[in-house]
C-alpha cells in the first residue's frame, strides 16, 4: 500500500499519509449538540489518519437530520469542539469539521415543531428521505420526514450566514479546516438538483442559478477560512435522499470548475450508491478530475487495495474510509500490516454509549 501510506500535501498542510477518515455520523453528542469527552477520545483514537473529516455538524437550529449530531452554532458547542481538537492535536492528528444543513431531510420532531426548510416544497417523496432519532428505550432508528416549506430569499441568505458563523466558530475552536457538505441530498445538494429545486427566481431554473446557493455559501466561508483549508463533499449520482439530476455530468462539471476557480484544497467524491452495491466511482472521477485542479478524496465502497490503485492512477489523491474506521481505530496501522480488520457492528453505529464507539480493540503491538 505504498501509495496510500505515502505523505502528501493538502493545501498548506503536510499529511503523514493519504488515508482519510470519512465523516461518519455517530449520534453521540450531548442533547444540545455539544461534543463530549467521549467524542474527543473517539477522534483521538483515530488521529493516525492523514486527515480526519469530522462527522456532519449542524450549522443551525434549523438543521437536524440525525438527533444527537453535533453543532457549531453556539459557544458551548465551540467549547466542546475545542476539547476534541486538543485531544486530536495531542495525538498528532488533523481534523476538518464538516458543515451541514439538512434542509428538507428532517422532521418537526427534530426541529422543535418547525417545518424543515427546502429550496421548494417538494413533498411527494417523503418516504425516500432518511432522518433518524433516538427512541426513549435507547435505540436509534429512522423516523418519518415532515413536509418542508419553501425557503424565502430571506431564509436563503440567513442560511448562508449560518454557514459563515459556523466556519468562524470552527476557527475559534482550533479546528484545522472545514468541509462543506454538498452531498447526500442535504441543503446545498437540494439546490443543485432540479428535482428538489423548482424555484423560478435567481436560485432556481438554469444551472448557474441552482449553483448560486453553494457559491454564496463558499464565498461566506472564504471570509472566515483560507481557501487551502476548505473542502467540499459532492455525491453526483447519489440516490440517497432523492436529490436527483437528469444532467448529472453537466451539473457537476460546472460545480467542479466553480469550486476549482475558488482555489479550495479538495473535493470529497462520495460514491453513496456504493453503499447499496452499485458503485459509481469511475463515473464520478471522470466528471470531477478533468474539471478540478486541486486534490480529490475518493470515498465509498473502497477497500485499501482499490484505494491504493486509484491513487496510483492519478484519479484520486487520497481515499477516505468510514465503516472501516468505525471498527478499526488503528486502521492506518492495520493497512500497513496487511490486516486483519475488525468487522463493524451496524447495531451500534448510531446513538448509545461507549460500546461500539470506544471499545474496538487495536492490534497487539
Amino acid at each position: 500500500m505504498a501509495n496510500l501510506l505515502s505523505p502528501t500535501r493538502l493545501g498548506n498542510l503536510t499529511l503523514s499519509n493519504r488515508i482519510a477518515m470519512a465523516p461518519v455520523t455517530r449520534a453521540r453528542s450531548g442533547a444540545d449538540g455539544v461534543p463530549t469527552a467521549a467524542n474527543a477520545a473517539y477522534y483521538a483514537q483515530r488521529a493516525a489518519a492523514g486527515l480526519i473529516v469530522g462527522e456532519a455538524t449542524n450549522v443551525s437550529r434549523h438543521s437536524a437530520a440525525f438527533e444527537l449530531a453535533p453543532g457549531l452554532h453556539d459557544d458551548a458547542q465551540v467549547a466542546g469542539w475545542r476539547r476534541v481538537m486538543e485531544a486530536v492535536h495531542a495525538a498528532g492528528g488533523r481534523l476538518f469539521a464538516q458543515l451541514w444543513h439538512s434542509g428538507r431531510v428532517s422532521s418537526y420532531a427534530l426541529l422543535d415543531g418547525r417545518a424543515p426548510l427546502a429550496p421548494s416544497a417538494v413533498n411527494d417523496d417523503l418516504h425516500l428521505l432518511q432522518p433518524y432519532a433516538a427512541l426513549e428505550n435507547g435505540f436509534y432508528t429512522r423516523i418519518a420526514a415532515s413536509p418542508a416549506r419553501a425557503m424565502t430569499v430571506q431564509d436563503i441568505h440567513a442560511a448562508v450566514d449560518e454557514f459563515r458563523v459556523a466556519a468562524r466558530n470552527a476557527m475559534r475552536a482550533g479546528i484545522d479546516g472545514i468541509e462543506l457538505h454538498a452531498a447526500n441530498g442535504y441543503l446545498p445538494h437540494q439546490f443543485l438538483s432540479p428535482h428538489t429545486n423548482r424555484r423560478d427566481d435567481e436560485f432556481g431554473g438554469p444551472l448557474a442559478n441552482r449553483a448560486r446557493f453553494l457559491e454564496l455559501v463558499l464565498r461566506a466561508v472564504l471570509d472566515e477560512v483560507p481557501a487551502d483549508r476548505i473542502g467540499v463533499r459532492l455525491s453526483p449520482f447519489a440516490a440517497y435522499n432523492n436529490a436527483t439530476d437528469p444532467a448529472t455530468e453537466e451539473t457537476y462539471a460546472y460545480v467542479a470548475r466553480m469550486l476549482g476557480e475558488a482555489g479550495i484544497a479538495y473535493l470529497h467524491a462520495a460514491d453513496s450508491n456504493a453503499w447499496a452495491g452499485a458503485p459509481d466511482m469511475d463515473r464520478i472521477l471522470a466528471v470531477l478530475r478533468p474539471n478540478f485542479g486541486g486534490a480529490i478524496i475518493a470515498n465509498g465502497g473502497l477497500d485499501p487495495a482499490a484505494a491504493d490503485a486509484l491513487i496510483a492512477s492519478g484519479m484520486a489523491d487520497l481515499a477516505s474510509f468510514g465503516r472501516s474506521f468505525i471498527a478499526n481505530p488503528d486502521l492506518v496501522d492495520r493497512i500497513r500490516r496487511g490486516g486483519p480488520y475488525n468487522t463493524p457492528d451496524p447495531f451500534t453505529f448510531y446513538g448509545g454509549g461507549v460500546h461500539g464507539y470506544l471499545d474496538y480493540e487495536p492490534l497487539a503491538a
